[in-house]
């Protein structure tokens, strides 16, 4: 009997863990202008100053063992710069994802030097780049990722940046997923921030990963339990959209879902973990 016990305890650490799988930080010359200015666009109180030893000190505080770290090329001429600082953060704790510009005439070579610094994936974020998902022009780049065994993670739904204009839809994602077979997409906000029931129309269900960046307080609880009932919950990862939302929030929302505990272990890390081949 102490043996089974033992091996339960040992065996059950890993379904502890807690993975982030959305968080931002900026190099440390850039954070004191960049968060307060996002803060303003987003309305959303910012959690941590940005930089990355604010960020790893709050991920020890929040008890997160892990984060994807993501980050945006708004520019084309910022994709290099960007993907050498993913690289240079990149350690037991943080997983960083580069990012290229659908501008940039050589986004293409800088999505192979990106696989050469050994990131898992990039973002992509349709308001902060002025594109729209199912532009023609972006499609090259989801099959490019998809070649070479990239994830790609891109803001859906409403952003307070343009709120007029909705860049990224679930029929738009939808389109992409049925252009692209095997891509390994992962739409924040549960696949569309404020569309759920368009998300539930278009996206449940499909071969698509949805995070769950910033959606305590947003979603009802009701609604996400069916989406992640129906869609199944290998395909949710945790995460917050730190700074502008704390973990801690994201975790006591799953964790009051009526899921069985070994799905909410998989949301919380173990999804992530097999997502990357970690």
């Amino acid at each position: 009997d102490f043996i089974c016990v033992f091996w339960h305890f040992a065996n059950r650490k890993v379904f502890f863990m807690l993975i982030d799988s959305h968080i931002h930080v900026f190099p440390d010359a850039l954070a004191p202008k960049v968060i307060p200015k996002l803060a303003a666009i987003s309305g959303y109180d910012n959690q941590t100053d940005g930089t990355l030893s604010s960020t790893l000190e709050k991920m020890r505080e929040w008890g997160v063992d892990k984060g994807v770290f993501l980050s945006i090329a708004t520019k084309p001429s910022q994709q290099k710069s960007i993907n050498d600082f993913c690289a240079s953060i990149a350690s037991d704790t943080v997983i960083p994802f580069g990012s290229v510009h659908p501008d940039a005439p050589d986004w293409e070579s800088e999505m192979e030097r990106i696989v050469a610094l050994g990131l898992k994936g990039i973002k992509l974020h349709p308001d902060y780049q002025d594109f729209d998902m199912d532009e023609p022009r972006v499609l090259p780049i989801f099959q490019k990722a998809r070649d070479l065994g990239l994830c790609v993670v891109v803001h859906a739904g409403f952003d307070p940046l343009s709120p007029k204009h909705i860049h990224c839809r679930p029929q738009a994602c939808r389109q992409v997923l049925d252009a692209c077979p095997g891509i390994k997409l992962i739409l924040a906000h549960m696949g569309g921030m404020r569309l759920w029931d368009d998300v539930e129309k278009w996206l449940v269900g499909a071969p698509v990963w949805l995070d769950t960046a910033c959606c305590a307080g947003e979603i009802d609880p009701i609604q996400l339990e069916r989406m992640i009932k129906s869609h199944g919950a290998e395909k949710i990862l945790f995460a917050s959209d730190c700074p502008w939302s704390d973990p801690r929030r994201e975790k006591v929302m799953i964790e009051a879902l009526d899921l069985p505990q070994r799905e909410k272990d998989a949301i919380f890390s173990q999804n992530i973990l097999r997502l990357l081949d970690l």
